[in-house]
């Protein structure tokens, strides 16, 4: 199962496929209905549900209550309607198609709920997460993970055959959801803070880790032997756990387990697809998935008009939610299991929501295009409404500086700007932001500064300097291109979070670059020097050459075991890395210049011998035994380097 997983991920992955849709193959491919290597999966399906309930609580992690406050009308409004609304038609429909009323109810709830990981994903990597859909897309989400706890309490309920009817059992089975719910969140507020402090006062992560375990899989007991659903405890434990400090490592230390987990709970929901029934249904599964796509984006449209959210951006909304999502496969796998569905429509169902996630990148890909195509010049004229409103406020400026992001970073840029009487505009797409902002009498308008039409009506032709303020890569470089491309010639700061990307960014056009991480370095240098009673001339001199090497000195650091998530840690990345010239190696006795690292990108910049630390050696300086070679590049030119230095050139 692993071998298989590990290869089909790969591939998807090189094709830019969730991974979600490899797994899902796997699980189709390897079990009781395609090759037969897994026949009896039953073990593993019950090992693989601790997947949705790591997952439900790491969702549970990103709801606290001030953001739930903040964003009451995409979750309350947009969210709510959408989920019920889209609940009752699609059971309706299943109910009249002649699917019992339980089973019915479930559909319903599959076909409501959209992919927060594919969603999610491919927006941060279109730079969209902060406009108006890709906010109203997340709020509508967030309600959609919301709602998957009530849809598991429903299935607990109808799986019990009580005896009494469904609407009874719905009762009962919220009643106690309540109950539960609320005893739990007081145990937790009282409770869980201190546990976690005394915990944390041990300095021990695997204490740390064992405790988050057991917190996890003792709430998802709770609410187990209640009658209700192990992955609601979970959903509690984290929402409880993200009021506190220890949020972050909380998910840090959970990620492993729910992803190898839920990655397995998804190779079982392949296991009940039955490939071989596939083609004898298809044109169902094909109806079906256009039913889906096309009747789920309708209602997400009619619904945000009636809120009040004007027809482009509700339209790109209903194109980014229109396909199923992985908790509708914890519904489907449930509802099969505890016989609310039978196979025929576990199949169909399957089979479709599975199409759709397929479908989903390029729906979100060409969310726009397909906006333009319907909404026509209504769209259009909105936008220009907004380049309008930005014209207007930059009119009157000269040489003055356009800041893109008005964050924590963008503000303070202000308040410097302000003290020395110097002009600025600051663009940002958040609607609350710049609402909060402007009443306050700030200089900060709604725009996204990736669109040409916004950076010419901010008055790029006449502006000094562009300062890109935003943490996120994509969102940087998606800014950068149009101003290049409007204006080559004007200086354009741009901040990053940490060195990975400081060439990329500087490749694309900016003229300089300020890692977050190099400037709290520098900063507590100049301090540490100062207090050490360094000159302050000299501190300063120090300081400059560092921004005058753009940063080299401070990229040049040896990468421990803790780099972080594989996805955050570029391969290439760059580092130091320490060859030591043991007895036998092919460099002693030979010159530096002897070797070529040009073609790895690959310098010396010290040698260090008998203790003695040389820096930047000469190129006719002879090895010796025991030197150690500092070498500074890409990991794969450092591998090679090494190996040229022990072994030789290659032949």
């Amino acid at each position: 199962m692993l071998a298989v997983a590990v290869f089909a991920v790969s591939v998807f992955r090189r094709f830019r496929l969730p991974a979600i849709l490899a797994y899902l193959a796997v699980g189709a491919f390897i079990g009781p209905h395609g090759s037969g290597w897994v026949t009896d999966h039953e073990d593993i399906h019950v090992l693989a549900e601790f997947g949705v309930v790591f997952l439900l609580f790491t969702v549970g992690l990103e709801f606290t209550f001030p953001q739930l406050l903040a964003m009451k009308k995409e979750l309350l409004g947009v969210g709510s309607a959408q989920v019920v609304v889209t609940t009752l038609v699609a059971a309706l429909v299943a109910w009249k198609a002649g699917v019992p009323p339980g089973g019915a109810f479930v559909v319903g709830g599959v076909i409501a709920l959209s992919s927060t990981a594919i969603v999610s994903k491919l927006l941060t990597e279109r730079a969209e997460l902060g406009s108006r859909h890709g906010r109203l897309s997340i709020g509508v989400l967030l309600f959609q993970d919301a709602a998957v706890i009530p849809f598991l309490i429903v299935i607990a309920a109808l799986s019990t055959g009580t005896g009494m009817s469904v609407p009874q059992e719905l009762a009962w089975a919220l009643a106690k959801g309540v109950v539960v719910i609320a005893v739990m969140l007081a145990a937790g507020r009282w409770l869980l803070r201190p546990l976690f402090h005394e915990i944390a006062s041990s300095r021990s992560s695997e204490l740390f880790t064992l405790t988050v375990l057991l917190l996890t899989l003792a709430a998802a007991w709770l609410t187990n032997i209640s009658g209700l659903s192990l992955a609601l405890g979970a959903f509690l434990a984290g929402m409880v756990l993200a009021e506190t400090e220890f949020r972050h490592q909380v998910e840090s230390d959970i990620r492993p387990f729910r992803d190898v987990l839920l990655g397995l709970f998804f190779i079982t929901v392949g296991m009940l697809l039955d490939v071989s029934a596939l083609p004898a249904m298809l044109h169902w599964v094909l109806l079906l998935v256009a039913v889906i796509v096309l009747g789920k984006a309708l209602i997400i449209v009619i619904l945000a008009r009636l809120m009040g959210i004007t027809l482009g951006v509700a339209v790109r909304t209903a194109a980014i939610l229109a396909q199923g999502g992985e908790f509708g496969f914890a519904l489907v796998s449930l509802a099969f299991a505890a016989g609310i569905l039978d196979n025929q429509t576990t199949q169909l169902l399957l089979a479709s929501v599975i199409f759709t996630m397929a479908l989903a990148p390029l729906l979100i890909q060409y969310n726009g295009l397909i906006a333009k195509y319907i909404c026509g010049e209504s769209y259009l004229r909105q936008r220009r409404e907004f380049a309008r409103a930005v014209e207007e406020e930059a009119r009157r400026l000269r040489n003055h500086t356009i800041i893109c992001g008005y964050g924590r970073i963008g503000q303070n840029l202000t308040r410097f700007l302000d003290h020395e009487n110097r002009e600025y505009i600051a663009l940002d797409l958040d609607p609350t932001r710049v609402r909060d902002a402007r009443a306050a009498g700030e200089r900060v308008n709604y725009g996204d500064a990736a669109r040409p039409e916004i950076l010419r009506s901010a008055g790029i032709d006449r502006a000094m300097v562009v300062v890109i303020t935003f943490e996120d890569i994509h969102t940087a470089l998606k800014i950068m291109q149009q101003v290049r491309q409007i204006r080559p010639d004007i200086p354009l700061l741009v901040r990053t979070r940490d060195e990975s990307n400081l060439d990329r960014l500087l490749e694309a056009g900016a003229t300089e670059v300020i890692p977050d991480s190099f400037e709290v370095s520098v900063m507590i240098a100049s301090h540490l020097l100062y207090l050490l009673q360094v000159p302050v001339s000299r501190i300063v001199r120090q300081v400059q050459n560092v921004h005058d090497q753009r940063f080299q000195m401070l990229r040049e650091v040896f990468h421990g075991e803790e780099v972080g998530p594989l996805e955050d840690f570029p391969i290439s990345n760059e580092h130091l890395k320490t060859v030591i010239l043991e007895s036998g190696a092919h460099a002693i006795g030979r010159r530096l210049a002897d070797y070529d690292f040009r073609e790895l990108d690959v310098v010396v910049t010290a040698i260090r011998r008998g203790g003695i630390r040389a820096e930047k050696p000469a190129p006719d300086m002879l090895l010796r035994e025991d030197d150690a070679l500092i070498l500074y590049g890409p990991e794969k030119g450092l591998m090679a380097a090494e190996k040229m230095l022990l072994r030789g050139p290659p032949r």
